[in-house]
């Protein structure tokens, strides 16, 4: 039904021979780009960010089993 109703067709749900709901597809989501800096201080990073854990992550690339 859900395929159908993606598909642009309107689908009455009934109970008891009695229509209760519709499923239709929904409309689209028009979606913006977001504006850049909207983190802008919200957080910050250490200063050693690039070379946090890099042989921790490096031992991982490289393990071998």
């Amino acid at each position: 039904m859900v395929d159908e109703a993606a598909a642009g067709n309107e689908i009455i749900i009934a109970r008891a021979g009695r229509p209760e709901a519709r499923l239709v597809a929904l409309a689209p989501a028009k979606s913006q780009p977001r504006p850049p800096g909207l983190g802008k201080d919200r957080f910050t990073l250490p200063k050693n960010f690039d070379s946090l854990h890099a042989s921790d992550i490096q031992q991982t690339f490289e393990a071998t089993e």
